[in-house]
């Protein structure tokens, strides 16, 4: 079918009619995903205040954390566009059952993940080359947070559901005041009232509860609202854990990647930890960041064809690329220009400095590969076309894997690593670009 749709030309311009629904959804989605991974930003920002060994444990422990956050993202990405098309075509009933279910689903997932995490959080962190003080300071983080991380994948599916209803303000204040809420508590007992590193993991135990129970009571009241039961039923979860294999396997070789680099990283030497961990939150940051125009893309492009606009949903595609990249450019050079200052944030050890201001050299140069990417994944996992991002990001993995091999093999060095990310990138944009330009993924829609 999409053999009969013409690509849209590209005609750069300031202005253009998909301006205004993109950043309906896009500047309130910014907002919230900005804010999400402020938790551990905050947490980098503190404890680096506490000591470099602290912060070493932090970086290892929030690996293991995002990794396994970030394999459970189909909880979200999986229900955005599924959830937009279905209303789209008229059929919110069936949209609000898919999400109360994708919420009781994140709930049993999280039970059984935080227990899987808490059993084998040693071995994990011996695999990321924690010892001795640093392994000390990374279990005692871990163990604190788990007793919040079934709250954070409730509040990621609730977000996905949100998101396929159009509806990115809620999110937005849930994220805003849940990281405020984190940031506060614990500055209070860290520096207010003289507690250590087990106090950065509890106050964001706090927000996530707060946020997870926010978005609970939204989707009930939408379930409600369609007359949708909100028993747990397995059939919808079997059926969304199914459609979430593609997300899954395209998100572990994401997180494989970013695991393996902090691992290298980790064996070159504790301060380069340090810094690979600043450099890392804020090119996640970052990303997320740019990932507000491919939320738009998830919910604009499941909307558009569900609609079976498959025209519009390619001419509005480019639009968002174009915005991401701008404002990834954007970014970049605010990077570049304050990426000392940046530095001196987290951490006053000059050998961090140092070599964190290294790092974010990289992490801006990065920027306008990283808009293409992002805005594209958004795009095509709206269409439902999963399985070709699955593919992609598996084969992305597998370069970096044999360039990091090499720079340890080599002692080459931090600068060498994020030399590896930089191929990583390219690997991710060039598929991604041609797989969009063929317009296949128009008559994708898998949900």
């Amino acid at each position: 079918m999409s053999e009969l749709v013409e690509r849209p030309p590209w005609r750069p311009s300031l202005r253009s009619e998909f301006d205004r629904p993109i950043a309906a959804l896009a500047v309130p989605a910014f907002g919230s995903l900005v804010a999400e991974p402020l938790y551990v930003l905050a947490d980098t920002a503190v404890v680096g205040r506490i000591g470099t060994t602290e912060l070493a444990g932090l970086a290892l422990a929030s690996t293991v954390l995002l990794t396994a956050h970030s394999l459970l993202v189909f909880l979200a990405y999986g229900a955005t566009g599924p959830i937009a098309r279905l209303i789209s075509e008229g059929n919110s009933h069936r949209a609000a059952v898919r999400g109360i279910q994708g919420m009781w689903l994140a709930g049993l997932l999280g039970i059984v993940v935080t227990g899987l995490l808490a059993v084998f959080a040693t071995p994990l962190l011996r695999l990321l080359q924690a010892e001795g003080e640093v392994l000390e300071a990374a279990l005692l983080y871990l163990r604190v947070s788990l007793i919040g991380f079934p709250f954070l994948l409730l509040a990621l599916a609730g977000a996905g559901v949100l998101h396929g209803r159009q509806d990115t303000r809620r999110p937005l204040v849930i994220a805003l005041v849940s990281a405020l809420s984190n940031l506060v508590i614990e500055v209070v007992l860290i520096f207010g009232l003289g507690f250590g590193l087990g106090a950065s993991a509890l106050a964001t135990v706090i927000a996530q509860f707060g946020a997870g129970l926010a978005y609970v009571v939204l989707v009930v009241r939408f379930a409600k609202e369609q007359q949708a039961s909100t028993r747990p039923i397995w059939a919808p979860m079997l059926s969304i854990l199914k459609s979430g294999q593609a997300l899954v396997i395209r998100t572990m070789s994401l997180r494989g990647a970013l695991t393996l680099g902090a691992g290298v990283a980790s064996a070159i030497g504790v301060e380069q930890v340090a810094a690979h961990q600043v450099g890392l939150q804020v090119w996640f940051t970052l990303a997320l960041a740019l990932d507000a125009v491919a939320i738009s893309g998830q919910a604009l492009t499941g909307r558009y064809l569900g609609e079976g606009n498959q025209a519009v949903a390619w001419a509005a595609s480019r639009r968002m690329i174009e915005l991401d990249t701008v404002v990834a450019i954007f970014f970049g050079v605010l990077i570049a220009v304050f990426r000392e200052q940046i530095a001196g944030l987290f951490t006053a050890d000059a050998a961090v400095v140092s070599l964190t201001g290294l790092v974010l050299l990289h992490v801006a140069g990065q920027q306008p590969i990283n808009g293409v990417v992002f805005a594209l994944d958004g795009i095509l996992i709206g269409a439902g076309d999963l399985w070709f991002l699955a593919k992609g990001m598996v084969a992305a993995f597998l370069c970096f894997a044999v360039c990091a091999w090499a720079v340890l093999a080599t002692d080459a060095g931090l600068g060498w690593l994020w030399g590896a990310l930089w191929i990583f990138m390219i690997v991710r944009l060039v598929p991604l670009v041609l797989r969009w330009r063929s317009g296949q993924w128009l008559s994708a829609t898998a949900v």
